[in-house]
Order: structure tokens, then C-alpha cells, then sequence
């Protein structure tokens, strides 16, 4: 089997979510993606401001929880699956698994916060501002808890597979060594987010450590917001 088979399963989830066809939903989508980004960076303001994290910050916010490029990325992994065998022998395997791993969050992100734009329409005006409690009232009519906690589950495995197969010279000399492939046949944006990736891990003693400390405080939230906690979010 393919190494790069689960890339195409992800991406058949991913092109069966709603916001796609519909407009109201991809402009609240917007409007919980953004709301997330902000009160992370609240939550997480002094670990974030660290010298050493802000590259890692910085991709968790704008690659693994619904990034700005993440259609233009889809596309061109759609387009990488026509040319899997030259890829599989041009993109060293655990660059492969770890990206794919990525890839998978950032869509499950994307796949729960549908869900949350999807029932705030349903419960308020399609304009309305987005405030802490109308997130924290739909987080507890989705019941996401536990699908909240899967995914930091996740993305705790991920901080393990940073640190286990990223780090050796030797994949990243190889992988930077598919740059001009990638430019050559329009791969920029998905070989983009493997390599921002790789630089944010740069200035980290260790990407696991940075992960489970966001990942801790995360649960927190999670746990307050389904205890009834009336402020879980500050």
C-alpha cells in the first residue's frame, strides 16, 4: 500500500465538509477559526512570547488550527496523489508520516470548528460578534469534549514524532533536497508547510515538551468549559 494513502482518505473527509458549498457556513467557519486563534494566543500569551516558541506558535496557529492556505494546500495534495510513486521515493518516509500527521489534525480542527459554526447559526445572527460565552454555550450543546481531548491526543503524538524523526540531519537534507521538485511542479504551499514545520522545531530543546505544556492547559479548558465552569476560557 501506499505510503501516502491516508493523505487521500483525509482528503475525501475533508472535501465532504459543508462549508464548502456553503457560503454561510465558510464565513462563520471564519469567524470560530479566528476566535480560536485569539483566545489561544490570550491563553497562551507568556509560553507564546518566549523567544524559542514563537516560530512553533506561530505554526500551530496558522497551520495545525485551520490556516488561510489550508484549500490551496488540499488542492495541491490532490495533485501530489497523481505522482505518488515519484514522491514516496523523493520525500524521505518519516517526513511523510509526520506530515500526514499534521495534515490530519489540521482538518479535524477544521472538521469540530464546522461543527461549532454550523450550530452557531443555527442558535444566533449570522453576524452577530462572537463572544466567550456564545463559544462556551455551543461547546456545551456540541458536546465536543471528548473529541477536543482526541485531538490533543494527537497532537501530543505529533510533538513525539517531531522530536523522534525530524530532527536527523539526514531527513532534512534530504528533504531539503525536493525544494526545486517542488517548485518545478507547484508544490510550494504543501512543501511550505512541512518546512515551517521543520523551523519552528529549530530553536526548541524539545517539540514535545512545547506541545504537552499547550496541551495541559488545553485539557483545562476543555474540563472547566464541561463542568459548567461560567468563565473557563480566562
Amino acid at each position: 500500500m501506499s505510503k501516502l494513502a491516508a493523505l487521500d482518505d483525509l482528503l475525501a473527509l475533508y472535501y465532504q465538509l459543508n462549508y464548502h458549498q456553503n457560503p454561510a457556513i465558510f464565513q462563520r467557519l471564519q469567524d470560530v477559526q479566528a476566535w480560536q486563534k485569539q483566545r489561544m494566543q490570550r491563553t497562551h500569551a507568556k509560553i507564546f512570547a518566549e523567544k524559542q516558541n514563537i516560530l512553533m506558535s506561530e505554526y500551530f496557529l496558522n497551520r495545525l488550527y485551520g490556516g488561510p492556505d489550508f484549500d490551496a494546500l488540499a488542492g495541491q495534495i490532490a495533485r501530489l496523489m497523481k505522482y505518488v510513486h515519484k514522491a514516496e521515493k523523493l520525500i524521505p518516509e518519516n517526513a511523510i508520516k509526520t506530515g500526514t500527521s499534521g495534515v490530519a489534525l489540521a482538518i479535524l480542527a477544521v472538521r469540530l470548528d464546522e461543527q461549532v459554526a454550523m450550530r452557531l447559526l443555527q442558535d444566533y445572527h449570522p453576524n452577530e460578534a462572537l463572544t466567550d460565552e456564545m463559544m462556551r454555550l455551543t461547546y456545551l450543546k456540541l458536546d465536543q469534549g471528548q473529541q477536543r481531548l482526541e485531538q490533543l491526543d494527537l497532537l501530543d503524538q505529533l510533538g513525539k514524532s517531531l522530536d523522534k524523526y525530524m530532527r536527523s540531519f539526514v531527513v532534512y537534507t534530504a528533504f531539503k533536497m525536493c525544494k526545486g521538485t517542488a517548485n518545478k511542479y507547484h508544490f510550494q504551499i504543501m512543501y511550505e508547510f512541512m518546512q515551517d514545520g521543520f523551523l519552528a522545531m529549530k530553536p526548541l530543546k524539545s517539540a514535545e515538551k512545547f506541545v504537552q505544556d499547550f496541551t495541559a492547559v488545553e485539557r483545562q479548558i476543555i474540563h472547566k468549559v464541561h463542568a459548567g465552569d461560567l468563565a473557563p476560557f480566562q
